[in-house]
């Protein structure tokens, strides 16, 4: 099918790029400033040329820190330019896949979060993101929002590139180990995504394979467990690698607030999908063999 992929560059658009060809579709990937969410006739223009059969929105403002003292930026993309892909993909009658966030919780509960969850972020970036979940369901009942949390590949900003770079400069390196949640590595998405089109393409509104759903990746760990594993890999491939120390979200101030508890339940997209929770290690030893060889 033709599928129209909002954000080119980003770590989940670029594993979409790779993953939708090979499995088949005809794939259009749209960056400013042929598609900007900013502005809504790139949009319409970009969907009456394409005609997507499918669209996945994996563009966001992502700036947890900045958000805080840009909201009317990120508000403006993450609510307002998914509030519009959700207007033309109802107007059009095609199906939509969105990437949403962790960081719609607050992050206080003491077990895994479901779906159906109160939310109530604590940063912009999570209340923009949710301001956007909720618009795009009340835009186009034929979508489906995806949260997901502690994205990584080898491509663009992530945690293991950063912990890859630090452990090379840095004797001794401290992480938090206190916020708990689970890597999830975009190429792992990418084919979540693959998996549930052909359902989603077909599907009329109100069947049970649109709403929200979560998917990470999983064992549940810290990001100082999570960087154990990066450094473990690193030295496996002869790499120099640091002394880490585990650290408080308190010795580590940040602008925004972190959620403390990032786990997502995974079972319903498990129960409805059969899409299940890879295994990040397996993940992790994969990114690692691109970056380190």
């Amino acid at each position: 099918m033709r599928v129209l992929v909002v954000g080119r560059i980003g770590q989940v658009g670029t594993e979409l790029a790779l993953k939708l060809p090979a499995a088949g579709h005809e794939v259009l990937s749209l960056e400013p400033p042929e598609l900007d969410l900013l502005k809504p006739e790139t949009v319409r223009a970009a969907f009456e040329a394409f005609r997507p059969e499918m669209v996945v929105n994996a563009a966001a403002y992502t700036a947890v820190d900045k958000a805080e003292d840009d909201s009317a930026l990120a508000y403006a993309i993450n609510r307002d330019g998914t509030a519009l892909l959700g207007r033309e993909t109802a107007r059009l009658g095609v199906a939509m896949v969105h990437f949403s966030t962790d960081y719609v919780f607050a992050g206080d509960k003491p077990t895994p979060y479901v779906e159906s969850d109160p939310t109530g972020p604590v940063g912009v970036y999570g209340a923009s993101k949710l301001a956007g979940d909720l618009a795009l369901a009340a835009a186009n009942p034929r979508s489906v929002v995806l949260r997901t949390a502690w994205v990584c590949s080898a491509h663009g900003g992530n945690f293991v590139k950063t912990m890859l770079r630090l452990g090379r400069e840095r004797d001794e390196l401290g992480v938090v180990a206190d916020q708990h949640g689970a890597p999830t590595f975009a190429d792992d998405l990418a084919d979540a995504v693959v998996a549930l089109l052909p359902r989603l393409v077909a599907a009329p509104a109100g069947d049970a394979g649109f709403g929200t759903f979560h998917l990470t990746g999983q064992p549940f760990t810290t990001w100082h467990g999570f960087a154990e594993a990066i450094f473990a890999g690193a030295a496996a491939r002869g790499q120099k690698v640091p002394v880490l120390k585990a650290i408080a979200t308190a010795d580590y101030p940040t602008r925004a607030t972190r959620p403390a508890n990032s786990r997502l339940d995974c079972a319903r997209i498990a129960a409805v999908h059969g899409v299940r929770a890879a295994d990040w290690r397996v993940s992790l030893e994969r990114c690692l063999g691109v970056l380190l060889g």
